[in-house]
């Protein structure tokens, strides 16, 4: 799995090995037309395939990660919905047992925030989740504990689901985190756009002398496109970002406050 830090070192190198791919593809043409004078006939079809072959994974890998992206916006929403309806829901717990169930609530809201508040350390995400955890099981102990002495089964009823609903959504939310693009489909990419760049410079041959302009456009525009393809997988810490939904959550906390 690709971490943020080797984002920006990928791109960088893809782009200078784009070029460097380019150079090759024009002299290795150039060197053909002088030797044998062909003019690479022929040949279309290959290139089609690459470049077509290219465009798809790009398409597939900005799709997925933009989709991963959207679940994950998704998902921040959904949490701030289950606690904030399991939160209204203490109103039908006994009333001896509200103050504590809602003191608790208050300190796994705060838990659950700090879990995406240290994206650049993977150590410190891993101890938030496991003392969201921790203050979850509480929770769900109280409210067990509630339920046993509820004699309206409110809290069985009504609380309890809702509480049900809380946890589960933390879990989704813990398997979107570590999911991004498979490393051998970025492996597989990157590969696709040297190929290409190979076979852009050997098309070029054909021209008698390089374009540094179009050169610099095609390495630039693909190593871009995967930057903001990776850059998506990590939504905490690129330019593109979930501060804004992020929010949701921390605005529901000062709520209940």
């Amino acid at each position: 799995m690709v971490t943020f830090y080797a984002v920006l070192p990928i791109v960088i190198g893809l782009f200078l090995a784009m070029v460097v791919c380019l150079e090759i593809g024009y002299r290795v043409g150039r060197r053909r037309i002088e030797r044998d004078g062909a003019t690479h006939e022929g040949l279309g079809s290959i290139e089609t395939a690459t470049f077509a072959m290219l465009g798809l994974l790009l398409g597939f890998a900005f799709s997925g990660a933009l989709g991963r992206f959207d679940n994950k916006r998704d998902l921040i929403v959904q949490e701030a919905n289950a606690i904030g309806t399991a939160y209204l829901r203490l109103d039908l717990a006994p009333t001896s047992d509200q103050p504590e169930l809602r003191r608790l609530f208050r300190e796994y809201l705060d838990a659950r925030i700090s879990v995406y508040g240290t994206p650049q350390d993977d150590e410190a995400t891993s101890r938030s989740i496991a003392a969201a955890d921790a203050i979850q099981q509480r929770v769900w102990s109280a409210v067990i504990e509630s339920a046993n002495r509820d004699t309206s089964q409110n809290v069985a009823r009504m609380i309890v689901p809702a509480i049900n609903d809380m946890i589960d959504i933390t879990t989704v939310r813990t398997v979107a985190l570590y999911t991004r693009l498979p490393d051998a489909i970025l492996a597989l990419l990157l590969i696709a756009a040297l190929c290409s760049a190979m076979t852009a410079g050997y098309a070029m041959s054909r021209r008698g002398q390089r374009s540094i302009l179009h050169v610099m456009l095609y390495a630039t525009s693909i190593a871009m496109t995967i930057y903001v393809v990776l850059d998506l997988e990590h939504p905490r810490r690129g330019l593109i970002r979930l501060d804004a939904t992020d929010r949701i959550l921390e605005q529901l906390r000062d709520s209940i406050r």
